[in-house]
Parts: C-alpha cells; sequence; structure tokens
C-alpha cells in the first residue's frame, strides 16, 4: 500500500516544489578550517549509525498511545469535552494524535534533509561544507527512522503542518546563506530537539525511548553547528542587517509555537475546534509544554546575538523568556549521554540473550548425553 493511502485527508501527489534563490558557492581554500568546527565534523562521521540495526523494531507498540503516556497528559483532559468521550473515541484521538505527532517528525526531516543539502552549496567556507555533508547523511536515516515507524506501527499519516511549511519554504527561498542555518539549525531543529527530549524522557515505550534518543544524538550536533557557524558571522552584521534576521526569528518562533498544538486532529475528527483550541491554549500541561519546546531555542538565539527588543519581547509574549537562563552545552551533553546509555543498555541486554542461548545449548547437550 502506499503511503498516499494512508494519509487521513489526500495530499498531491507531485512534488512540493519550493524555488531557490541564490549561490551555489565554491572556495580553493582547502587548508583552512576552523577547529571546532572541523572537531564537530569529525565527531559526525565517526557517530554515523544503521536505523536498521541499531533499533529493535521488534518491539510492539500501542497505535492509540504511541508513546504510552497516561490520560494526563492529554492537552483536552479534564476538559467536558474529554469527559464525555467513550473510551473508544479517546482511542481513536490517541492514534490520530500520535500519527499526527510523527508524521510532523517525519515531515520535519526531510525539510531539514534538504535544508542540510542547500547549506552545502550555500555556504561558503569548506569546514561548514564537511560538517553539513555529514548532517544531510544523519537527516536521511532520520527520514527513513520516521517513515519507517509511522508506516509500521502507527499506519497513519498527517500532512505537513502548514506553519511548518511555511518557515521551511522561508528557509530555502531567501538568498542570504545564512538564512537556512537560521531557520533550520537554531528554530526548526532547536524546537525538534526539546520535542523529541520531552517525548523521549516521558515515552514509556522502550522503541520510541530509543529512536527519539539516538536522533536526538545527532540533533545535539546539529543544533551545535548552528551556534558555531552563525555566532561569528553576526557579530560582524549592520543593526539593519541584525534586525531583518530578528525580524525572521520572531515570525519563525510564532510559527513553532502554533506548529504544535494540533488543530488539524480537531479538524479532522470533526470535534468543536475552537473550543478544543481554547482547552489547549488555556491548560497548564500546553503551558509548561511550550516552555519547555524553547528550552533550546530561547539560549541558541541569544547566543548567536540575536538578542534585540522585538525578540525579547516575542518571547516574554510566549511567556518563554526564562529559557534565556538554560545552559545550552549541559542540555546538549545530556542529549548524548542519554543515547550512550541506551547503546550500554542495549548492549548489555544483546549479551545476556547469547549467555542465556549459549547456557541453554549446553544444557540440551548435556540432556542428550
Amino acid at each position: 500500500m502506499s503511503s498516499y493511502d494512508r494519509y487521513v485527508t489526500p495530499v498531491p501527489q507531485e512534488t512540493w516544489n519550493v524555488p531557490m534563490a541564490g549561490d551555489a558557492r565554491f572556495t580553493w581554500e582547502y587548508d583552512d578550517g576552523r577547529d571546532r568546527l572541523l572537531n564537530l565534523y569529525q565527531k559526525g562521521k565517526d557517530k554515523q549509525w544503521d536505523a536498521q540495526k541499531r533499533i529493535d523494531w521488534d518491539i510492539e507498540v500501542d497505535p492509540d498511545n504511541v508513546a504510552g503516556l497516561p490520560e494526563h497528559f492529554n492537552p483536552l483532559f479534564g476538559s467536558e469535552i474529554w469527559d464525555r468521550m467513550t473510551q473508544k473515541e479517546r482511542d481513536e484521538f490517541g492514534r490520530h494524535q500520535g500519527a499526527w505527532l510523527f508524521s510532523q517528525f517525519l515531515h520535519g526531516e526531510q525539510g531539514a534533509l534538504n535544508v542540510s543539502a542547500r547549506i552545502v552549496q550555500s555556504v561558503p567556507d569548506l569546514d561548514s561544507k564537511f560538517y553539513a555533508a555529514t548532517q544531510t547523511m544523519d537527516e536521511a536515516r532520520h527520514v527513513e527512522l520516521y517513515s519507517k515507524f509511522v508506516h509500521e506501527k502507527i499506519g497513519m499519516y498527517y500532512p505537513i503542518n502548514q506553519d511548518l511549511a511555511k518557515l521551511l519554504a522561508e528557509s530555502l527561498e531567501d538568498s542570504r546563506w545564512d538564512l537556512p542555518y537560521l531557520g533550520m539549525q537554531v528554530l526548526i531543529e532547536g524546537l525538534a530537539l526539546a520535542a523529541f527530549g520531552l517525548y523521549r524522557d516521558l515515552s514509556t515505550n522502550p522503541l520510541v525511548k530509543q529512536l527519539l534518543a539516538y536522533v536526538m544524538q545527532d540533533e545535539a550536533r546539529h543544533v551545535a553547528f548552528g551556534r558555531l557557524a552563525l555566532k561569528d558571522y553576526y557579530a560582524e552584521l549592520t543593526e539593519k542587517e541584525r534586525a531583518e534576521r530578528e525580524e525572521f526569528v520572531v515570525e519563525g518562533c510564532y510559527l513553532m509555537r502554533d506548529r504544535f498544538k494540533g488543530r488539524e486532529i480537531f479538524e479532522q475528527l470533526d470535534m468543536p475546534v475552537d473550543k478544543c483550541m481554547e482547552y489547549v491554549d488555556n491548560s497548564e500541561m500546553q503551558t509548561l509544554y511550550q516552555s519547555l519546546l524553547f528550552s533550546r531555542i530561547v539560549p541558541c538565539v541569544k547566543d548567536v546575538g540575536l538578542w534585540g527588543d522585538k525578540v525579547q519581547a516575542a518571547y516574554a509574549d510566549m511567556g518563554v523568556l526564562d529559557n534565556a537562563k538554560a545552559d545550552l552545552e549541559a542540555l546538549m551533553r545530556q542529549d548524548e549521554e542519554i543515547a550512550e546509555q541506551v547503546d550500554e543498555e542495549r548492549h548489555a541486554q544483546e549479551l545476556a540473550a547469547r549467555k542465556q542461548e549459549v547456557d541453554e545449548a549446553i544444557a540440551m547437550g548435556g540432556t542428550q548425553a
């Protein structure tokens, strides 16, 4: 069955063509390079992994509750709408919620695949081209992984969220080489990294925890790449140029805030959309969720030097300004350490399984003797 047959609403079968402006930049300087970026490139090579082999795809997933979360994490929990729903309706809502969430993760990764390939072309320095090439491979692996997960474990796709599509298009259409960095590495990847982290930490399903942990190990490097590449460049901008980037950040952050509200689910299930969105906007869980989603973006935007009054006012309006105090380096180290811990646990489980097989074989041999 084609993916097109599994979408909740029909999507165009022709490709979505985003026109791109700007130059493909070549450099003839092959010896110069920034050590931190080249070290990140080396780490990108060292940390490559195979999505078919690294993930334990035999683990079962409940399609009605993909991450295995308790019901009070549902944005409608406690509302009169939720109280009136039958268990069958709640299960259907849960399946659509999981399909919508992981579909957006999937579409975002395809966006990252195209943007990282664009960065290879447009960035002027070779060390950045090197690293962006490893990121392009990472993003291809993430598309492969999420596509397999949605197809095999959920069996239902949602179209790309229009707020995400708009920011992707704006990141690709601009002729300035740094805009794909800013849109993807800082805003889209930063938000995705936080969303992945929330579901990684809260999920009770081992498969979901595995795949998110491994993806986050890659994403932490991607955000670090964006910071390194942009920080020096933005220090040299004129006030007008910096204001233009800050305007882009403000618009992009409002789009990213609205991206994870799930309006499409309520529309698809023919629920009272305005009433549902009112509950979502005012729920304590959603407020906390939104704040945590910006835990990577806000300190990164500040770090690269886009910290004017408009940006700070926008973050204050969203209720996420306090995230500027977060230790981004510590968060990134934590993401890598958790992936390494998952690796160690899987290795220990594999060794235990092999030992059991050997013990059983020895016992069978003794019985036959």
